[in-house]
């Protein structure tokens, strides 16, 4: 079952922690709350997939080893469930190669147990820096997906070609329609996209243009 997800006005960061020791689960849960972190705690990689919402920004502390799920393979399930949440990995047993197979998979951060307090929050605070970032991104994007999907298709081609550069006369010749037709098709799209110049609209084509 997809995890629920929370409604597009939320933006305040929270810090999940998955680890399948209570001790540790509940010892983080009291370090990051003294500085004022909204925790969510899991004891392994299935409770936070049913239960996290992969459209909160923030960050995963994971450790390596858990029943059920390993670190490793909820990054990589993650990965595919729509989750973009930077992942530092906690373990009582890491080693190098451990080390670069996290990295290369795109952890932000891995931290041996014993750690010090606050070089683990140190690292939370970055990650979360760095999961905000992503958040604002993913949001700029569906919102000019939104945008871009309430253009027709004849209205589609014409925006495309404007972004390249291309004027309304060679736009008509290109699509085999009138000019006339062209600078309609122009000003329905600025309507749409509450575009005010041909600035704004080659703007909105290079945000958009990663998604189609």
């Amino acid at each position: 079952m997809p995890p629920t997800r929370s409604t597009a006005h939320e933006y305040e960061p929270k810090v999940y922690v998955v680890d399948d020791d209570e001790s540790v689960r509940e010892s983080l849960r009291w370090l990051l709350e003294s500085v004022c972190h909204k925790v969510e705690v899991f004891s392994n990689g299935r409770e936070f997939l049913a239960g996290a919402d992969p459209t909160i920004p923030g960050c995963v502390l994971l450790d390596l080893r858990m029943p059920y799920m390993g670190g490793f393979e909820l990054q990589q399930t993650m990965r595919t469930s729509g989750f973009n949440l930077p992942i530092i990995f906690l373990t009582a047993h890491g080693d190098i190669p451990m080390t670069v197979r996290a990295m290369k998979d795109g952890a932000y951060d891995f931290i041996e147990k014993p750690f010090n307090d606050q070089d683990l929050l140190d690292k939370v605070t970055g990650a979360i820096k760095v999961g905000l970032n992503e958040y604002h991104k993913a949001r700029v994007n569906d919102e000019t997906t939104d945008l871009l999907n309430q253009l027709s298709t004849r209205e589609r081609e014409v925006f495309d070609l404007l972004v390249e550069g291309l004027a309304s006369k060679v736009i008509a010749i290109r699509l085999n329609i009138s000019y006339k037709t062209v600078e309609v098709h122009r000003a329905h799209i600025r309507e749409k996209l509450g575009a005010t110049s041909l600035a704004e609209l080659i703007r909105l084509g290079m945000r958009g243009s990663t998604q189609y």
